[in-house]
């Protein structure tokens, strides 16, 4: 066998590999006995088939399985142990191509073409300048924070009197013309009202100053601007008819109820950090301050690396492509109703993309960086503690965190985005003490407009 590398330019290559009968006989006489072994025939005994006939019936298509297969076996160790550079997969050659004929040829040569990395430099050092904005946690987030909480342990409370946002519920019947309660009418029991949401200002206004037991003379219709939904809701029949529904009602208000946001107190610390996390106020916005610190870290950190890619690809410059091997590449893996064009244009979109990815990997492995399974599980963990963050649940206990995080690494594609986050943070952790830091403090706002 004989396997010949010719560089064409810098990008592109190809492999030629030469087979010899002596490559690939021997498997090809073992898979032919073992074909005997299985060969049943009229006439002859099962395994007993002379070879001559297996050689006549099947004799070619076996040699031109083995030979390919002893072909890309030799094609993909070549590449490993000769460490090329290679993008995609390599492929049979447009051009140079020996015509193959398994029923009279012996040694046979194959032309690939492969498609190579480019050459550049993606080193940092204190000589490169990157900024880094660190997020101000002010008062007024932390004032926010606590609202949220205090929101969130809030309880609705029986009131005397009523007040705007408040909800009222009571005895709803329908009146006659006279304002008597009609006589077969509609009545709703323990019906539910909040007149913050009327449309209609004058019925809204009817309830300034109500209080237990009080009676209203009200007009749902004019109060929900006849809306059917929110009608048929309150009247507890179907739609058409409760949009035609325009009687007056009256309303004896049986209870009224307001939402009361819970205390800042030992049980709303305990709600929002765990038990005894903390033992008052100071210390729970002084934590909470904490918590949110260190999940800007994280956006922090993720916008670093985005300045870290936009300042090496601008420094670097647009990397040269093997663009026709590429197409081809992306040509055998396209759906088969995409369009030359089609393709074309995705190839084009996709180039910055391969750009970074080849300068992540170089930064990778300049800086020796390795990710291992543990390291995936706490990239895992992390993101399931922030998705509970977000509703609040900031002391999830380990074994919950751990039981989700797991969950997410059960399937491929969650496991190779885990696998990708997990190398930009420990690029996100690594590359800020490799290089000059332009560091700013910012607001969340103006944080947040840097990606307007």
């Amino acid at each position: 066998m004989n396997i010949s590398f010719d560089s064409k330019d810098q990008v592109s290559a190809t492999i030629t590999i030469a087979l010899e009968k002596a490559d690939y006989q021997a498997k090809v006489d073992a898979a032919l006995k073992d074909y005997r072994k299985r060969a049943n025939m009229p006439g002859f005994r099962p395994g007993q088939v002379p070879m001559a006939i297996i050689k006549k019936r099947v004799g070619v298509e076996i040699m031109a399985e083995v030979v390919n297969k002893v072909l890309g076996e030799s094609l993909y160790n070549y590449i490993r142990e000769e460490k090329i550079p290679m993008l995609g997969e390599p492929l049979p050659a447009e051009e140079g191509q020996m015509e193959i004929d398994f029923r009279t040829m012996e040694e046979f040569s194959f032309v690939f073409d492969v498609a190579l990395a480019p050459q550049f430099d993606a080193s940092l050092t204190t000589a490169d300048t990157i900024p880094f904005y660190a997020i101000r946690v002010d008062d007024e987030m932390i004032d926010k924070q606590v609202k949220m909480y205090q929101q969130r342990g809030g309880a609705m409370q029986d009131v005397e009197a009523f007040e705007g946002r408040d909800m009222v519920k009571g005895l709803l019947a329908e009146l006659d013309e006279q304002g008597n309660v009609k006589e077969g009418g509609v009545q709703v029991e323990n019906a539910s009202l909040m007149p913050e949401y009327f449309k209609n200002d004058d019925e809204k206004a009817k309830f300034a100053g109500a209080t237990v037991n009080t009676v209203l003379t009200i007009n749902p219709h004019r109060a929900y601007d006849g809306h059917d939904v929110e009608l048929a809701s309150l009247l507890k029949m179907p739609k058409e008819e409760a949009a035609a529904m325009t009687s007056n009602f009256s309303f004896q208000i049986q209870t009224i109820q307001r939402f009361v946001e819970a205390p800042i107190n030992q049980e709303l610390f305990d709600m929002a950090l765990g038990k005894d996390a903390v033992q008052n106020e100071a210390d729970f916005r002084a934590k909470l301050a904490e918590t949110m610190a260190a999940q800007f870290e994280g956006d922090s950190r993720y916008k670093f690396m985005l300045d870290v890619r936009d300042y090496l690809m601008n420094r670097i410059g647009e990397m040269p492509f093997a663009d026709n091997i590429l197409k081809r590449i992306m040509q055998a893996a396209s759906k088969p109703d995409q369009t030359e064009e089609q393709i074309a244009n995705e190839y084009e979109q996709s180039k910055k993309q391969l750009a970074w990815h080849l300068i992540k990997e170089q930064l990778v492995a300049a800086n020796q960086i390795k990710v291992e399974q543990a390291d995936v599980l706490e990239t895992a963990k992390s993101l399931t503690r922030t998705q509970f963050a977000q509703y609040g649940m900031v002391s999830m206990p380990d074994d919950v965190v751990e039981s989700y995080a797991k969950q997410m690494m059960e399937k491929k594609e969650q496991v190779d985005n885990l696998v990708s986050r997990t190398i930009d943070d420990k690029l996100g952790a690594l590359l800020p003490g490799l290089v000059t830091l332009d560091r700013k403090e910012v607001s969340l706002d103006e944080f947040n407009a840097l990606f307007a």
